[in-house]
């Protein structure tokens, strides 16, 4: 399930960008490949850990 959101960020980038190449570039494409680039990137730092810390913000404990 991991490798998912990276495949999905690799896929969309590409996507996006071989849609941005052509002059004469489809829209649909390029807005595929920015949601796909997106829903990865989303998926990834659901996944990354909050860097707050519960002790700092309750001092009255100590």
């Amino acid at each position: 399930m991991k490798y998912l959101n990276y495949i999905l960020i690799i896929v969309g980038a590409f996507v996006a960008m071989y849609a941005k190449v052509g002059a004469d570039q489809n829209q649909y494409i390029l807005i595929g490949g920015i949601v796909l680039l997106m829903i990865g990137i989303y998926r990834v730092s659901k996944t990354i850990a909050s860097k707050t810390n519960d002790d700092m913000d309750n001092p009255e404990k100590e």
